[in-house]
């Protein structure tokens, strides 16, 4: 360990009573993000992806205390920026429980300790701490919506790669989307096989490792970077030896325990990776040290002989605790108003008869159910008595708040093993939504010789709104002007009968438009 250089031979500490101040504010602070930081611990116990969280405080304080003797050397000057920050993540918090978004509460948390940090210290010593600190980023769940897309995206790569896998054996396969067809047996990746649940963490390490790395900048980024790749890349081997041994000694190889062993496999070979990159990283430069010099966690010693001195508290630190305080009382003593839902109707009374057309209704299976984790739903086939169907789908959110809404058929399409042949926006003049023409997004999707036409489009308070990124901001909108987050996405389909024209298809889908969507005012109240 290293004996760090005092400034000017001072040993900066922080007196008994300033302490005490300190310790002061950081209970506020916890008083302030309760809510927040309690669904945070409720993630990490529920959540797989995210179950290494509870590590990531003790690793940044474990980081901190190595470099003390450097954080003592070290002379303070508060930053007024800083005391800006914290009154900005103030702000922030207050947003995020008005709209009741745990994420931007947890957000906010770590923008209000980053800038009391930097109040009480300056930024010059913030410098010293910034990468430990940076740390505990990692310990926050990424926006839900931002999550299920990484998560589709893994599926579809990590199947096709698998699938590559198992040809190689001699094994004749067939992929369609997501499901892995062996023939007498078929496998789907779901959301437990998407490689989430390495990435994370393996990121994560990957971070900490390229902190500790002693190599110039970019070789710290390569090591970041590649644990994408690997995460990939292994969780791919995984699908693949999964195929391999269910072809040969039956579906078992797929489940239980073999199931669970495969993956923690998986996971040691992704570490045994990242470690054999870093050796070949650092032997690129003829260096002949060992692993443990190069990835060695900097330590500095505290210079005993250097003079003492107190620390003042800075003005900017004083002025941020007050904010702080502040929030914390709010929070204990004014409740925020939650509007009361407008009266509605269940999907289970959606009229089958309409205009002609006439429905039959149909269920989701449990786990689908469990994946999409909405209030309500309406699945159903209509037919008329010209040639040609429409399939209807509703998925209803009594709260969209913390990223659980609706998920986007942009998305979920590619899993079922379409192709998307054409997108592009329409508006149906005939049908309104509210006072406002229906807006859609307009789909052509293909698989082999089959072809479908797909209207969607997400229905908020009166509103049809195309964007996926736009319905957020219009949730996140009236969560904080109406105290609302109830929705839906509406999905229209038609299955293109042999050589017809997908303008007859259209045709077809506004007509059924034109009468199921003014039913569903009463299922999606405005």
């Amino acid at each position: 360990m290293q004996i760090a250089a005092p400034a000017n031979g001072i040993h900066w500490t922080i007196a008994p009573r300033d302490r005490l101040v300190v310790a002061t504010v950081a209970i506020l602070l916890g008083v302030c993000f309760y809510p927040g930081l309690r669904d945070l611990a409720n993630i990490w116990a529920t959540q797989e992806e995210y179950s290494f969280g509870y590590m990531i405080p003790a690793v940044t304080l474990y980081l901190l205390w190595q470099r003390r003797g450097d954080i003592a050397a070290t002379g303070f000057a508060g930053a007024w920026s800083g005391t800006l920050l914290v009154a900005v993540a103030l702000l922030a918090l207050g947003i995020g429980q008005i709209a009741t978004l745990g994420t931007v509460v947890q957000y906010s948390f770590l923008m209000c300790l980053f800038g009391l940090v930097a109040a009480f210290t300056g930024w010059q010593a913030f410098k010293v701490m910034a990468m430990p600190l940076v740390i505990l980023c990692f310990m926050v769940p990424l926006p839900n919506y931002l999550l299920r897309e990484i998560s589709q995206a893994l599926q579809l790569w990590s199947s096709q790669i698998g699938v590559m896998i198992i040809r190689a054996f001699g094994i004749s396969v067939y992929l369609e989307g997501n499901v892995i067809d062996l023939g007498g047996l078929r496998l789907q990746v779901v959301e437990a096989c998407n490689g989430l649940r390495y990435l994370l963490p393996l990121m994560t390490i990957g971070f900490i490792i390229a902190y500790l790395f002693k190599a110039p900048p970019w070789k710290r980024a390569v090591v970041f970077l590649s644990t994408i790749p690997i995460t990939l890349l292994m969780n791919s081997v995984r699908i693949g030896l999964i195929g391999v041994l269910s072809e040969h000694f039956g579906r078992s190889m797929a489940e239980g325990f073999l199931h669970e062993f495969e993956g923690w496999a998986v996971f040691m070979a992704c570490m045994a990776l990242l470690v054999g990159e870093i050796a070949i990283l650092t032997r690129m430069s003829g260096d002949r040290v060992s692993l443990a010099e190069v990835l060695s966690v900097p330590a500095t010693g505290v210079d005993h002989s250097a003079l003492r001195q107190d620390r003042v508290i800075s003005r900017p630190f004083l002025v941020a605790g007050l904010l702080v305080a502040a929030a914390a009382t709010i929070s204990q003593f004014v409740s925020i108003p939650r509007a009361d839902l407008p009266e509605r109707r269940d999907f289970a009374a959606f009229p089958m008869s309409l205009e002609g057309w006439h429905g039959v209704p149909s269920r989701m299976e449990r786990e689908y159910l469990e994946m999409l984790k909405l209030d309500d739903y309406l699945l159903a086939d209509y037919m008329r008595d010209q040639p040609g169907s429409v399939n209807l789908y509703v998925s209803y959110y009594a709260s969209q708040a913390n990223g659980n809404s609706a998920h986007s058929p942009k998305a979920c399409i590619p899993g079922d093993g379409w192709e998307i042949v054409d997108f592009s926006q329409r508006a149906l003049p005939g049908v309104k939504v509210g006072t406002e023409s229906l807006n859609v997004n307009r789909v052509v999707i293909q698989r082999g010789q089959n072809r479908q036409l797909v209207y969607y489009w997400f229905q908020q308070h009166g509103r049809s709104i195309t964007g996926e990124y736009l319905v957020k901001l219009q949730i996140f909108w009236d969560a904080v002007t109406r105290q609302r987050t109830d929705g839906a996405m509406v999905r229209l389909v038609a299955r293109t009968l042999p050589g017809e024209p997908l303008e007859r298809a259209d045709a077809r889908l506004e007509e059924f438009a034109a009468r199921a969507v003014p039913m569903l005012g009463a299922y999606i109240p405005d």
